[in-house]
């Protein structure tokens, strides 16, 4: 028995033990043959590890080249030299706004807005385009999904939104402050509640729905457009009524706001938290689907459906029924379920098999 890590497994080896998730559901039984698809669930699961039997590991190893012939989207993106450069870059750009943010808070020292702006414009110019923005977003998920990670992300989404919407150089620049702002209230929320891996207490939520205007309050001596302040106070607004702080409807809510909105809620759905692992795409986009309309203002949500459900064309995708493919094309009715090819090159139309649905883009 031989203990590999997951990145190193091969079709063709037999697990030696049962494979489970840390919540302690089955994954694998033991004795199972690994094939391609259950690899990549074992990583979509975060299994770091498994037990090999030692006869099988030799010839997987001279078996592979045969045997894999496979290689998911994501691999593809995570190996490529383009990626690596962003990932340099990103985290760089990361702990330029975290000091910038510390100094605003502990010393209130005035926010350089073309530093922070040249700061992401740079990051989206220098390595993507509207398609690879999410291949690389979605590929840093496992590295960095901390708060200042999530107003970068949420600066170029909302960036990228705006240029959709056909927004002036101006207003995007504004845009793009107003993500990197708009979760600065968290800063002072207890870490404790903000880690907390449990469900949150009434009182402890209640502390969470502070940070609005906790961060509106900290932006107010800034010299900054005051749209990037009421991005920070209404991003949790809804159209409908049912956001917060102050249960705003439709037109009360600043555009810039509802703007930010979507982006905010696009990458931390599909980000991982310490509560729970981020949720893949379609199904953040098939939520969309079913609230967007009421929740989101219509011009903007749809927009933005009708856009990045393109960033995903050819990207290898988990069904959940273990079976792996690559999407083929979109519904434009029913966007979150479009037509995959499978590994067997069987040809599956979501839309027309309701018990299956995309679990992970691997």
């Amino acid at each position: 028995m031989n203990k590999t890590a997951t990145k190193d497994l091969l079709p063709g080896m037999v697990t030696a033990m049962p494979v489970y998730s840390k919540s302690g559901q089955m994954i694998l039984p033991v004795h199972t043959l690994l094939t391609t698809q259950q690899i990549s669930r074992l990583e979509f699961y975060g299994i770091d590890w498994v037990h090999i039997q030692e006869d099988t590991k030799e010839a997987s190893s001279a078996d592979a080249p045969v045997q894999e012939e496979f290689v998911t989207y994501s691999q593809k993106v995570r190996k490529s030299k383009e990626f690596h450069t962003f990932k340099v870059d990103y985290n760089k750009k990361t702990q330029v706004l975290t000091s910038s943010i510390n100094d605003l808070i502990t010393h209130n020292t005035a926010v350089d807005s073309k530093s922070l702006i040249q700061q992401v414009s740079s990051l989206y110019s220098n390595h993507l385009t509207s398609l690879s923005v999410f291949d690389m977003l979605h590929n840093m998920r496992q590295i960095d999904d901390s708060t200042f990670a999530h107003s970068i992300n949420v600066a170029l989404i909302a960036r990228m939104l705006g240029e959709w919407l056909h927004f002036s150089e101006e207003d995007l620049d504004v845009l793009t402050l107003s993500g990197l702002f708009h979760d600065l209230g968290k800063c002072i929320i207890s870490p404790e509640i903000l880690t907390k891996p449990s469900s949150l207490t009434e009182e402890e939520f209640a502390e969470i729905k502070r940070h609005p205007e906790e961060g509106a309050k900290l932006l107010i001596p800034q010299n900054l457009d005051r749209r990037i302040k009421q991005a920070a106070l209404m991003h949790h607004e809804r159209c409908d009524g049912s956001g917060y702080p102050s249960g705003l409807r439709g037109h009360q809510i600043s555009d810039f706001a509802k703007v930010i909105a979507i982006a905010d809620v696009y990458d931390a759905m599909t980000s991982n938290r310490c509560y729970r692992k981020g949720l893949c795409p379609f199904e953040v986009i098939a939520t969309f689907e079913r609230e967007g309309l009421e929740k989101y203002e219509a011009e903007y949500i749809l927009t933005f459906l009708t856009h990045i459900i393109d960033t995903y064309m050819g990207n290898s995708v988990l069904l959940n029924d273990g079976s792996i493919g690559n999407i083929l094309m979109i519904n434009s009715q029913r966007l979150s379920r479009p037509l995959v090819r499978l590994t067997t090159n069987e040809y599956i139309d979501l839309s027309k098999h309701p018990e299956l649905h995309i679990q992970a883009i691997v």
